[in-house]
């Protein structure tokens, strides 16, 4: 099986590279000229955006093809007070360069919209806001020129005080999105509310790839094993039909990766990732699983994937592929 690493965002190793630099509301309405504040956001998501094509070409230099996305790329987006402002015409050829460089490079890219998105919600309000949410997050992929193999992820959301009439609602407006939106979306279990077992009956419902988190199932998984011999089997299902961009290769499974922060705070993420359970994971599914992605959510990010695969190297019976790949 061969595995790659990626990481979110963030790089502790490229110096003054944000790509989520952003303005304040407060500061944004503080200034007079509202033509010129729009200027301002512009320039912002343009720098946003540059600084993201500076990290993919370090993710190129040490070989890492997994990437996510700030969703902070445009400041203010989605705020109330800019209802009327659409800056994907300014931004364009930003985004139109970043996504050429992710082709060029095989690079897979993917966003994971904020925790207020979320279609199981029973206020209209927020659903509205949610599905805004997501027609912008593809509207940037679309920019980016990225295919349907670049996707976004998201929860399902919380239970509302009952987890099926959440889960049904949730069915019913996943099912009701744009097929743009549709196809470009991946679900993950979360650590509080939707188990493994849970988000994978609605992935098989809708039909849409799953991100198993690991940590997560580990903190929520009411008796479930993730690498059994039912489940993983079942979210491998999920992903066939899945392309990589420019090429009929099927797309590779993703999950994700963290380790607890500490006995006390076991659901929050730790600077670094503990190999251990994540290799004891990965050579449960090995059999079954020809190549799989694995998003590291480490709070030292790129610094955290250097660490793992320096330790990943003195296990000798696993064989270094590159920077930020292995086999198993």
């Amino acid at each position: 099986m061969i595995v790659r690493l990626g990481y979110v965002a963030m790089s502790m190793q490229v110096s003054n590279a944000s790509p989520s630099k952003t303005m304040t509301a407060a500061s944004f309405d503080k200034l007079n000229n509202r033509a010129a504040a729009v200027r301002k956001l512009e320039r912002i998501a343009i720098e946003n955006i540059h600084n993201t094509l500076r990290l993919l070409k370090h993710n190129r230099a040490h070989d890492i093809e997994l990437y996510r996305c700030s969703s902070k790329l445009i400041p203010l987006r989605g705020h109330e007070m800019l209802n009327d402002w659409n800056p994907m015409e300014v931004l364009a050829e930003a985004f139109a360069e970043l996504g050429s460089y992710a082709i060029k490079n095989a690079m897979r890219l993917s966003f994971h919209p904020d925790h207020f998105t979320v279609l199981s919600t029973p206020r209209a309000d927020v659903l509205a806001s949610s599905l805004k949410d997501l027609d912008s997050h593809v509207t940037m992929l679309e920019a980016m020129g990225l295919d349907e193999s670049a996707k976004c992820n998201i929860h399902m959301g919380g239970m509302y005080g009952d987890k099926k009439i959440a889960s049904q609602r949730f069915i019913d407006r996943f099912k009701a999105l744009p097929e743009r939106i549709r196809n470009r979306m991946t679900l993950e279990n979360d650590d509080k509310t939707f188990t493994a077992s849970e988000t994978l009956e609605v992935c098989e419902v809708t039909h849409t790839p799953m991100v198993l988190d690991i940590h997560h199932h580990e903190v929520n998984h009411e008796e479930e094993i993730a690498d059994s011999a039912v489940l993983w089997p079942r979210i491998l299902q999920t992903w066939k039909g899945q392309t990589e961009q420019g090429t009929q290769l099927e797309l590779p499974p993703k999950i994700h990766v963290s380790s607890p922060k500490s006995e006390k705070d076991a659901r929050s993420h730790a600077d670094f990732i503990d190999p251990g359970p994540l290799l004891t994971f990965l050579r449960s599914i090995a059999p079954l699983t020809p190549r799989v992605d694995v998003m590291i959510e480490a709070k030292k990010k790129d610094d955290a994937l250097f660490q793992l695969m320096k330790e990943i190297s003195e296990e000798p019976e696993l064989e270094v592929l590159n920077q930020a790949s292995f086999k198993l």
